[in-house]
């Protein structure tokens, strides 16, 4: 059963996401926060595997609790999915640096939402249909010089090979195609590179591939 927390300051929002969740049969709401500080409390007293958490809350906004949830390794476990009114919101970018597995905007599609939950706890990283490659754009256009990265030194010629087309926002039935190999083959590089790397999903990989200097500004096209 995946266990997820809804954060979020408005109550109607939590009500239509508690009763889709929990209409599933592998999933359940374990608990609920109007605010960030509320989602902290929560989140280390239920320790769930997931958590739906709004960017704008009041006392502590949604940025500031994912990066205290991610910082925190006792909660190593615990997956955030950020929540936005807007794709192209302006704190998407910064939540992805500070640790969240992806985001998705409020009025996704129930399927979508479902897929994101169960994908998460996979290990993938979730973003809203068609906003991979912008955000990765966006990271590029906003990267500063590369930071030397010396555990890219621990990884195979294909594993960096990987992570570069993993930054470059292919999902790995993509990569599966791009080095003819299947898709278990692909996901086995991406874990594998992950786990060098002590990444804690998909979105930190593609962040490491910008910050090392794998992955380039002009790769997208």
């Amino acid at each position: 059963m995946i266990r997820v927390l809804l954060a979020d300051d408005q109550l109607l929002v939590r009500a239509g996401f508690k009763a889709l969740l929990d209409a599933q049969s592998d999933i359940e709401v374990a608990g609920e926060a109007a605010d960030g500080e509320e989602a902290l409390r929560r989140v280390r007293e239920l320790r769930p595997d997931v958590v739906l958490m709004d960017i704008r809350m009041p006392r502590l906004d949604g940025l500031a609790a994912t990066r205290r949830i991610t910082d925190d390794t006792v909660l190593k476990d615990v997956k955030v999915v950020m929540l936005t009114t807007f794709e192209l919101d302006e704190y998407v970018f910064e939540a992805i640096r500070s640790g969240a597995s992806g985001f998705l905007v409020k009025d996704t599609e129930p399927e979508e939402l479902l897929r994101a939950v169960r994908a998460v706890v996979e290990g993938d990283a979730l973003l809203s249909p068609g906003v991979t490659r912008r955000l990765i754009a966006e990271f590029a256009a906003r990267s500063k010089e590369p930071a030397a990265v010396g555990s890219l030194a621990e990884l195979t010629e294909r594993e960096r090979e990987v992570m570069a087309l993993v930054g470059i926002g292919l999902s790995n039935d993509e990569i599966a195609r791009r080095l003819v190999v299947s898709p278990l083959t692909a996901k086995t590089h991406v874990s594998r590179t992950m786990v060098k790397l002590g990444a804690r999903d998909r979105a930190q990989l593609v962040v490491l591939a910008y910050e090392s200097g794998l992955v380039r500004p002009g790769w997208l096209g």
